[in-house]
């Protein structure tokens, strides 16, 4: 490619400086229209047909003298990449890049709901007249409730013996009691209680979906958590805490080239049906990216060793340390 030396940081930082961010948005977006319906058929050991999202924000802090334009609080910045993630191939199906001080609720307002589909999303996205509206569009959402979450209970449904086992305490049709609550949500909702003996700990669910078992909405929540290792997937193996420019286009195009990175290699995996983890073949496409091989025969005959990557490491199922 005409590459004969190292790059001069400020050579990078120039070319994103100037370059539009929104290239590198259509080129990730173009891939992610690649990547979804290669995935579309994975099975997550549950017994649903449905689209299955999560949905989460992770902040990425920045130096406040040197990135004044992204002021989160008074000593700092900071930069909040919002992300919808589809849990088959773990692929992110919207992004949205903000500044810090942008409350995670808000997403909801930009994000067009799929109907059919589900949203699994943890309490800090509880807003009820935005719930409405997932439930108006004909999609589903999962979603813890908090403490104070005002209801009254009008009928209990039958719980097993085997899913009292596992954990399910209580499933419920309730509607809200709360004065703004009951016009902002004015429908039923269901509540599943659940106990997870690991850690001790009991969680209210609440859901517009009645049909689906206790169960698997305590199973679907579990998924969210995918959409934390993507967070620490990017940050930890893209290099996206430390940017090649300081303006708002540099980050911008930084993260979304790191995005593209992202499913770039995805689409890589599926397309050659390779074993290998993300990070693995990341690694091996770094240290091989000017020779000339065929990507088959490069990824298939490596003997690369991946004991360094804990990135594929299930978290605890309600591992609150990371939640809202």
């Amino acid at each position: 490619m005409g590459i004969r030396g190292g790059i001069a940081r400020n050579t990078l930082s120039n070319a994103n400086k100037v370059r539009d961010w929104r290239i590198y948005a259509d080129f990730a977006q173009a891939l992610i229209k690649i990547a979804r319906p290669l995935y579309a058929e994975e099975d997550l050991g549950l017994d649903l047909d449905n689209t299955i999202y999560a949905l989460d924000a992770s902040t990425i802090d920045l130096c406040l003298s040197v990135f004044p334009w992204a002021r989160f609080r008074s000593t700092k910045s900071a930069v909040k990449l919002h992300t919808l993630l589809d849990l088959k191939g773990n692929i992110p199906a919207f992004i949205h890049i903000s500044d810090g001080k942008m409350h995670d609720v808000n997403i909801l307002d930009i994000l067009i709901p799929e109907a059919g589909a589900f949203y699994i999303m943890d309490r800090g996205y509880l807003d009820f007249e935005r719930l409405f509206t997932i439930h108006q569009t004909g999609a589903f959402f999962v979603i813890r409730a908090k403490k104070n979450t005002s209801f009254k209970r009008q009928y209990s449904h039958k719980v097993t013996n085997e899913d009292k086992l596992k954990g399910i305490r209580c499933d419920q049709t309730i509607v809200l009691a709360g004065v703004d609550a009951k016009v902002n949500y004015p429908q039923q909702l269901r509540r599943i209680k659940y106990y997870d003996s690991e850690t001790d700990k009991t969680f209210n669910f609440l859901t517009n979906n009645f049909i689906v078992p206790a169960m698997t909405i305590t199973q679907l929540y579990r998924y969210r958590w995918q959409v934390e290792l993507f967070f620490k997937w990017i940050k930890q193996h893209l290099k996206i805490k430390s940017f090649f420019g300081v303006t708002e286009n540099a980050v911008k195009s930084q993260i979304w080239i790191a995005v593209s990175v992202y499913v770039l290699i995805a689409i890589i995996k599926k397309r050659l049906k390779l074993k290998l983890e993300l990070y693995t073949i990341l690694q091996i496409l770094s240290l091989s990216l000017f020779e000339k091989n065929e990507l088959n025969q490069l990824l298939t005959n490596s003997e690369y060793n991946n004991d360094n990557d804990d990135s594929s490491k299930q978290l605890n199922l309600f591992d609150l340390t990371l939640g809202h």
